[in-house]
């Protein structure tokens, strides 16, 4: 756990969020601005500044939060899903937690918006 990650408060519950799912490997809560219909984050417990961090150095929790990923988007009602992972400040990635962005419920076009 990193002391100053808004997404470590957020696994430990020191911050409130609106989780939806949560097991031992990962917390999954609604992001606070969304950008579709169903707009859900899917975080390690573990802190991990990116997905290529968290794949090189957990594999096995990276997959977990890919099976999750897909629980998530079934549990919003939706078979079909775009899944967006942010990495590095130049690709848009604002807090420094691995973070899926799992966004569904309506069409969603190409490029995204």
């Amino acid at each position: 756990m990193s002391d100053d990650c808004l997404f470590c408060k957020i696994v430990s519950g020191d911050v409130p969020a609106e989780v939806v799912a949560e097991n031992e490997h990962t917390v999954a809560f609604r992001d606070i601005s969304p950008q579709a219909a169903s707009h859900v984050l899917v975080v390690p417990r573990e802190h991990h500044p990116d997905v290529a961090s968290l794949a090189a150095a957990r594999p096995e929790v990276a997959a977990a939060l890919l099976v999750d990923v897909a629980k998530v988007a079934r549990a919003e009602g939706s078979s079909s899903f775009r899944l967006v992972f942010n990495t590095g400040p130049d690709a848009g990635q604002t807090v420094f937690h691995c973070h899926g962005h799992v966004l569904s419920g309506e069409p969603l076009g190409w490029p995204p918006r």
